[in-house]
């Protein structure tokens, strides 16, 4: 989705879980909603896989109307875990899943 509201953006994603659960054998997944910096939004997957936790997400900015845009294509990898950097530049959900494989 290149640009929507809070709503749809979050509706998308959540019509992916069983497909992503299967796919991927994840023990858990939820949606993920963050405003970052300048004005930014980050939203994606948080998930439970091999014992951690971590949060796929694209990059959106909030527009005039209330909608949000998608920046950029590309997917990051984040995690609390103090030992993982965040993980950036995926082109697809898919690379990022495949590199938590």
């Amino acid at each position: 989705m290149k640009y929507g509201t809070r709503e749809e953006i979050m509706n998308t994603l959540q019509q992916s879980f069983h497909s992503l659960m299967d796919t991927y054998q994840l023990e858990d997944i939820g949606v993920f909603e963050e405003q970052g910096p300048n004005g930014e939004y980050y939203f994606g997957y948080t998930i439970n896989q091999n014992g951690g936790t971590y949060m796929l997400h694209q990059t959106y900015k909030a527009n005039h109307n209330g909608k949000f845009e998608l920046i950029t294509n590309e997917w990051t990898i984040e995690t609390d875990e103090p030992n993982f950097n965040d993980k950036k530049g995926y082109e697809n959900i898919e690379e990022a899943f495949h590199h938590l494989h």
